[in-house]
């Protein structure tokens, strides 16, 4: 039957809310297709409001990729904001897709791609508001199947008891995958109903279904197992690794935003995966391993998605883009196809050891040099030896003198405050480190002009890192430690006005990290939270740490466990992390080594350039390191 869409009943409250332009569709690029006309049929969520989830390479990727296949329809559905969400409660209308304003709670799948933790309770609205049960236990057979991606999937414990199930990993494959799995079961007649989809799509060890798996605890309050609960379910589930990512140039028709949104520009994932190490970073380790686009590719990508949408800026993309084996004649080569046009590359933070100025110069040859952007993370080379950031304070000075000498006025240092071993020193570093960087401008430009812009963010030891074990610091250590940098940068005459500071107080970082490490006993603080209103978390003027704290306490009354336990408490090596079921390759001893190494101040080198550590993801997953440099060059475009 046709599903009809929303949008007349919807249309006539837009006048009543803030922005309405975000919720009316029909951006360049979007698709929309017969519903009879397709077996299968997704929407797919980006669990926050449009401005932040519209530009999502995630998201526009798995839109594009579906909506290519024959009989399988894709559209987009994003956070509401409590304006419109008061008003669709009062009305009676269902959470709806910006495409065809089609009820999510119609489609087969609802696939939510969790970039961040602080988007859970968003996801908890659009289910409520699709009439799609909150908890996966009271789904029936007319229910889409909830499925979780991104980087935040690696752990789905804190929200699985609301996913009917998890994928892990890069997403082009195994939506594919998991398509034809539903086709199937459909043309079959649906037999053995919800349960025996969610089974087919677990058998493969692909699909990580959590009602397929019991949890029980120790007294203390730690895991005791994780283990299958039914025949046929394996005891782990992999990530998904897409090799050769010339095969998937995706997006060819980016979506080009109705309403202002957080990036607008043309995005090149120039490679995936990072191998240098950093054992802070989350993203580094489970995407591994490298796999560089070839230049061709990249080049066919800018031309393609140029044409397409009419952006005039093109971001380079990846964990480290400078690190690209062929970045110099990629750059190059599009500042000689678009120079004299209004078309501007970009890359995003880049490292110290990483960047050279021919490489700047290349990127601002058609924009202005507004400023770069670096992340040294740690304030002292101590810190950056447990971090394994592995660059020296002279290598960053000589850096940016070379820059402001090249005619750069502004550079933004990227710092974490609360790091393992971490002390005030550590962080009263930073202001050294700034001055330095001012004094070396001065030097440089011959000017006094000169702007060096600190911003720091709480860290928060992430799933699937050597820091997994680690005690996070408390909001009053980072607090305080934020403040005396403060002081110290204020109280310098000759630097403190140059010098700009912007960072993140702790509190949402403990809430992150409660999320980020929690099991399934943290589902009822979500819930709590949701219940009493919570929307939009990672938004400051949104966010109530007051609130968390308090659900906290009380959805965890008469467990052993607290906001503490999750937090703050160090966990020892054989302690069963909520996550250990979910594979993401790096082997679990070479986590808890590089773990010691870091307490050790003892750095490890990038794999790229050195033999390999053994950290597991080759061997385990089937796949290798994939770099060139080809030899290639970008050819001219010919004018039409």
């Amino acid at each position: 039957m046709p599903v009809e869409s929303l949008f007349e009943q919807l249309e006539p409250l837009l006048a009543r809310v803030a922005k309405p332009i975000q919720y009316v569709g029909g951006e360049l690029g979007a698709t929309v297709k017969d519903w009879d006309g397709a077996q299968v049929r997704w929407a797919l969520m980006y669990p926050d409001a449009y401005e932040v989830g519209l530009p999502n390479q995630g998201v526009q990727i798995l839109y594009e990729v579906l909506n290519e296949q024959d009989g399988v329809l894709a559209e987009r559905t994003y956070a509401v904001w409590p304006d419109l969400e008061k008003l669709m409660r009062e009305h009676g209308i269902g959470q709806f897709t910006v495409d065809a304003h089609r009820p999510v709670g119609a489609f087969d799948l609802l696939g939510v791609s969790f970039a961040t933790e602080l988007g859970y309770t968003n996801l908890l609205t659009a289910l409520d508001l699709a009439g799609i049960p909150l908890l996966a236990t009271d789904r029936g057979d007319d229910h889409p199947v909830v499925i979780a991606g991104g980087h935040s999937a690696f752990n789905p414990e804190p929200v699985a008891d609301f996913l009917d199930a998890a994928v892990l990993g890069d997403g082009e494959e195994i939506v594919l995958a998991i398509t034809e799995v539903v086709r199937e079961w459909k043309a079959e007649g649906r037999p053995g109903g919800r349960d025996e989809l969610l089974l087919r799509l677990a058998a493969g060890g692909g699909v990580y279904v959590p009602k397929f798996y019991d949890v029980t605890y120790r007294p203390d309050g730690a895991i005791a197992a994780v283990a299958p609960n039914r025949p046929g379910v394996p005891d782990t589930v992999r990530k998904h690794t897409v090799m050769d990512l010339d095969q998937w140039p995706y997006p060819r028709k980016p979506l080009v935003p109705l309403a202002e949104t957080v990036h607008e520009r043309y995005s090149v994932e120039i490679f995936r995966g990072c191998t240098r190490g950093c054992r802070f970073c989350q993203a580094g380790m489970i995407t591994r391993p490298v796999r560089e686009r070839s230049i061709d590719t990249v080049g066919a990508m800018v031309a393609e998605g140029l044409t397409n949408s009419g952006f005039t800026e093109v971001g380079l993309l990846s964990l480290s883009s400078a690190d690209h084996s062929e970045i110099g004649e990629i750059a190059k080569g599009l500042a000689d196809r678009y120079e004299g046009t209004n078309t501007s590359l970009s890359l995003p933070s880049t490292r110290v050891d990483a960047f050279n100025v021919t490489l700047a110069d290349e990127l601002s040859r058609n924009g202005r040099r507004s400023g770069l952007t670096f992340a040294p993370e740690g304030g002292t080379e101590r810190m950056r030896r447990v971090i394994n950031k592995m660059v020296s304070e002279d290598d960053l000075i000589r850096t940016v003198s070379t820059a402001y000498g090249s005619g750069w006025r502004q550079v933004k240092l990227y710092f974490m405050c609360g790091l393992p071993t971490e002390t005030d020193e550590d962080v009263l570093a930073i202001a050294d480190l700034a001055k330095r960087v001012i004094e070396a401008g001065r030097k440089a430009s011959g000017r006094s002009d000169i702007r060096c812009t600190v911003s720091i963010g709480g860290f928060v030891p992430k799933p699937h890192t050597p820091f997994q074990w680690a005690a996070q610091a408390s909001h009053e250590v980072v607090d305080a430690r934020l403040r005396k940098l403060r002081e110290t940068v204020k109280s310098d005459r000759q630097f403190g006005k140059a010098i700009g500071l912007r960072y993140h107080e702790g509190k949402p970082s403990m809430i992150e990290g409660l999320l980020s490490r929690g099991d399934r006993r943290v589902g009822r603080v979500i819930k709590a939270v949701w219940d009493d209103g919570g929307r939009f978390d990672g938004w400051g003027e949104h966010f109530s740490y007051a609130r968390w704290v308090a659900c906290t306490e009380t959805a965890l009354a008469g467990e052993p466990v607290d906001l503490a336990w999750y937090t703050t408490r160090e966990r020892d090596r054989d302690e069963v992390l909520p996550w250990d079921h979910l594979d993401s390759g790096l082997d679990r001893d070479w986590l808890w080594d590089d773990w010691q190494d870091a307490l050790d101040e003892v750095e490890l080198d990038d794999c790229r350039w050195t033999p390999c550590f053994d950290c597991g993801v080759c061997p385990q997953m089937g796949t290798e390191i994939q770099t060139g440099p080809t030899g290639r060059t970008l050819l001219p475009l010919t004018p039409v």
